[in-house]
Formats: structure tokens, sequence, C-alpha cells
């Protein structure tokens, strides 16, 4: 069951790229309240992304010049939670 205060970013973690909601939705619904405050404000951003740009973020085509980006992406591609 995910809580109310994170069902939005919960739907919003919900993509159009398959490959990505797969990572993203087991992510959040299990490890956003895990995150540092500022993780999960970047967190946030990161939903801002085009899907095509944030899937290529995760797959490693493109890599972040922010340290904390990186840090975000690399627990997101560790953790291997399913839907």
């Amino acid at each position: 069951m995910i809580p109310v205060d994170l069902k939005h970013i919960y739907w919003r973690s919900r993509r159009g790229l398959t490959e990505l909601e797969l990572k993203l939705v087991p992510f959040v619904r299990d490890c956003f309240y895990d995150l540092s405050e500022d993780e999960q404000a970047l967190y946030e951003e990161l939903l801002d992304w085009e899907d095509v740009d944030l899937y290529d973020l995760l797959q490693g085509r493109i890599v972040s010049q922010d340290p904390q980006v990186v840090g975000l992406v690399d627990k997101i591609i560790r953790y291997d939670g399913v839907l």
C-alpha cells in the first residue's frame, strides 16, 4: 500500500516507457522514505525529465555532472525491486 503523501510521486514515477517504470515504481515505493530530503527533492526533479532522457541516464548513456544526481541514479540502478 502506498502512503497517501507518496501517491503523487508514485503516480509521477509511472511512465510511458515500460523499462523506466519497472525501475522507478518499485524504487519510489520501497526506498523513497529512506532517501535524504535533498535526494527526495532531486528525485522529484528527475521526474520532470523526458522519458527518453531519464532512461538514457539510468542506462549510463548520459552522465550527469552533478555528483548528487550520480549518487541517486546509482541507488535507483542498484535497487532490484519488482512491481
